[in-house]
């Protein structure tokens, strides 16, 4: 099967009668959506979400979707001569992504809280938003691409520039969301994206981009899960993988799969990783490194955008590159020992460069069978 460019929301083509709703967080991103949809001559509104206290967001920087941000949208919807909304969406993000986070580290998971927003929030209640304004599409600043296979059916691509892609985020798209969904921005490198900004006079065409966890702008994730969850500063043991004990830790929320940074053992022949984190008894099972090569992992919450497959290319962090996989029904077995893999993250599953679907790890099995999963 071949995919070709989906002609809506082409560049080129005018769109005039047609609305299209922009989800703008304040970034160059979303704003240059939002200057590429008003050339095309359709009505275009612009559309911030509200994401935290409003009296302790003005007070940040770096994030999305607080104080400074809003206004940078407005600056921009101003400037392009289009409406603008603010939505109150604290409540829900709280519940939806801010404790699910917390939840997750307390059970010594690794979360990926960009997917549970975009699963929830970004496009379930922001979809719906956007319906209920009548329009045609919403558009937003991700890196991906959206394409038409043979049977006409929209699929979702990767990115054109790897180090800008944000597919893994996307997994959880349903196939209804991707039929009113558009991403002006797949098949542009960053440069050419900030060059538009620019030649529109978006004041926004040079702001940085936001590196950390939007709701955590300090990259302080431990301090913001101790204040959520308490328990999860509770001292504990650290013991190797044979169950002895090698001395203690200032609480699990300071570690995650795969950390070597705050084992502070001495005496041990070689660098110690985090090999297991075990909430209830709240102790941390450290071990070398070649005791994180994993072998498969089990996968739940699957949301299939293509054809289930048995030889797929997987992803399971963010920043990792695609690994050749085979999928069972119920375990990623990967060809190669794959490191880092930790229950609570996203597992996406690829056909060279499109997305076919993804879901949460739930368990994983060690590549050498001595060493517990």
């Amino acid at each position: 099967m071949t995919a070709s460019p989906l002609p809506d929301f082409a560049l080129d083509r005018p769109a005039v009668g047609a609305r299209i709703v922009v989800a703008m967080s304040g970034g160059v991103d979303s704003s240059v959506v939002a200057a590429l949809a008003a050339r095309t001559g359709a009505e275009v509104i612009g559309v911030t979400l509200q994401l935290y206290d409003y009296g302790e967001a003005v007070k940040r920087s770096g994030s999305c979707c607080a104080g400074q941000d809003i206004y940078d949208a407005k600056t921009v919807c101003d400037r392009l001569g289009i409406a603008h909304y603010v939505l109150d969406y604290e409540s829900r993000f709280r519940t939806q992504v801010i404790d699910r986070f917390a939840d997750e580290y307390a059970q010594g998971r690794t979360p990926v809280p960009c997917s549970l927003c975009n699963q929830g929030v970004k496009f379930t209640d922001l979809i719906c938003f956007a319906r209920d304004l009548g329009a045609d599409c919403l558009a937003t600043g991700h890196y991906v691409r959206r394409l038409l296979g043979d049977d006409g059916r929209a699929q979702l691509w990767r990115g054109r520039d790897p180090a800008r892609d944000q597919s893994y985020f996307l997994y959880g798209t349903t196939a209804e969301q991707l039929d009113f969904l558009r991403f002006p921005l797949g098949e542009l490198p960053k440069s050419a994206v900030r060059a538009i900004a620019e030649e529109a006079g978006l004041t926004v065409a040079a702001k940085p981009d936001s590196q950390d966890i939007c709701f955590v702008p300090d990259g302080d994730y431990a301090g913001l899960v101790k204040r959520l969850r308490p328990e999860t500063a509770a001292p504990g043991e650290i013991v190797d993988l044979a169950g002895r004990p090698l001395g203690h830790h200032d609480g699990v929320v300071h570690f995650t799969v795969g950390q070597r940074r705050g084992i502070d053992i001495g005496g041990q022949p070689e660098p110690l990783y985090v090999v297991r984190i075990e909430p209830d008894t709240r102790r941390l099972v450290v071990g070398p490194r070649r005791a994180l090569a994993v072998a498969a992992a089990q996968v739940e919450d699957i949301n299939w955008l293509g054809e289930g497959q048995r030889a797929v290319t997987a992803k399971v962090r963010s920043l990792a590159q695609p690994v050749p996989a085979e999928w069972d029904g119920a375990w990623l077995r990967f060809a190669a020992p794959e490191y880092g893999v930790s229950p609570g993250q996203s597992a996406v599953f690829y056909k060279g460069e499109r997305l076919l679907g993804g879901g949460t790890i739930t368990m994983t099995m060690a590549a050498d069978l001595a060493v517990a999963a």
